[in-house]
């Protein structure tokens, strides 16, 4: 297992933001991964766990503890089952899975980020999410000291949440299993209007798998979602805000202020969600309050391509980028009487 001192963390993330680590470990086996969280808790350590570092927003002081890089490998393929190790590279997952001519995560292509992440968040674009084919989750469980394996019904997954998220500091997720579905080739239903409508299809349809993959990848492309070293659009972490679900008291008075800025002819993006409640759209909001693309002047700015993707161009610090983070809630807040909720874990900082 590789150790490293005073060292740098902000390239093992998206943002390319944050302090150095006091210290670095790297591990490739599940065995390296129990035995330096065993060992943290142990000595009473702080302990951060990375995987892709596409949902981290590490403070300008780093993390003064021990910081441990997941880089375990594995993609295990029988059948319509698939098993993961966490550190495998989700978007490259998604790719040997649709070469197989399997569907169920199709949709999913171009995310960044490790497979470890992806039930923590409950990873979900264009339609698709990470609840509908997980199986099980196999999780080194730091107050029982053991390795659990957590089948799909007690992960309690909802909207970009789930048990792990909910308790953070508990489990550390060494492996991913999934059911998929063999339908000869072709993509699961489609459920994204954008997805049907790029593909000259239905909603409900089937198409192609491999064109599904395609198009979503040219689609998150079109948006600054795919990496690219060179795009400083993509020095991001995706989407930074989560989509506000709103009760019903909540949705009406949003309705009224809304109805009162931009005048009784314009309705907002509305689902539906749990509960009889109502999900909108962040990037909707974050446009109608004055927060365009390319918004800002610093080193730190909304995403020329996206209005929901803060990003660094270069040179930023953690505290420009929460500085945007914080003026873009306040006045959404101030515009809707909506409260923005951050996507990427905060380490060392908050809005």
């Amino acid at each position: 297992m590789q150790e490293l001192h005073d060292a740098p963390l902000a390239p093992l993330t998206t943002f390319r933001l944050g302090g150095p680590a006091a210290r670095l470990l790297t591990a490739t086996t599940d065995a390296e991964v129990v035995a330096a969280v065993r060992e943290a808790d142990d000595s009473g350590t702080p302990l951060l766990v990375i995987g892709g570092g596409s949902n981290l927003v590490i403070g300008d002081k780093g993390f003064d503890g021990t910081a441990l890089r997941i880089a375990t490998k594995g993609f295990e393929l029988v059948g319509t089952a698939l098993e993961l190790a966490a550190g495998e590279v989700w978007t490259d997952a998604v790719a040997r899975t649709v070469e197989a001519g399997l569907a169920g995560i199709e949709c999913l292509a171009g995310i960044p980020g490790s497979a470890g992440a992806t039930p923590i968040q409950n990873v979900g674009a264009y339609g698709q999410e990470v609840a509908s084919t997980i199986t099980e989750v196999v999780a080194y469980d730091r107050y029982t000291r053991e390795t659990v394996t957590i089948p799909n019904d007690e992960c309690a997954f909802s909207y970009r949440h789930s048990r792990f998220k909910a308790e953070p500091d508990r489990f550390v997720v060494l492996r991913v299993r999934f059911e998929l579905e063999d339908a000869g080739g072709l993509s699961a239903p489609l459920k994204y209007p954008e997805t049907a409508r790029a593909m000259g299809a239905e909603q409900g349809e089937r198409v192609p798998a491999t064109a599904a993959r395609e198009t979503v990848l040219r689609l998150r492309a079109g948006k600054g979602m795919v990496l690219d070293p060179e795009d400083h659009d993509t020095w991001s972490a995706g989407s930074f805000f989560t989509n506000p679900i709103l009760d019903a008291a909540q949705y009406a008075a949003f309705l009224a202020r809304a109805k009162d800025r931009l005048g009784p002819e314009v309705t907002p993006p509305a689902f539906p969600a749990d509960g009889g409640h109502t999900k909108t759209s962040a990037a909707w909001l974050i446009d109608r309050a004055g927060f365009t693309k390319g918004y800002g002047t610093g080193p730190a700015r909304i995403s020329t391509k996206h209005t929901l993707a803060l990003t660094n161009r270069g040179g930023a610090t953690t505290e420009d980028l929460l500085a945007l983070a914080r003026e873009v809630v306040a006045g959404v807040q101030d515009v809707f009487g909506v409260t923005l909720v951050n996507e990427p874990v905060t380490v060392g900082v908050s809005l």
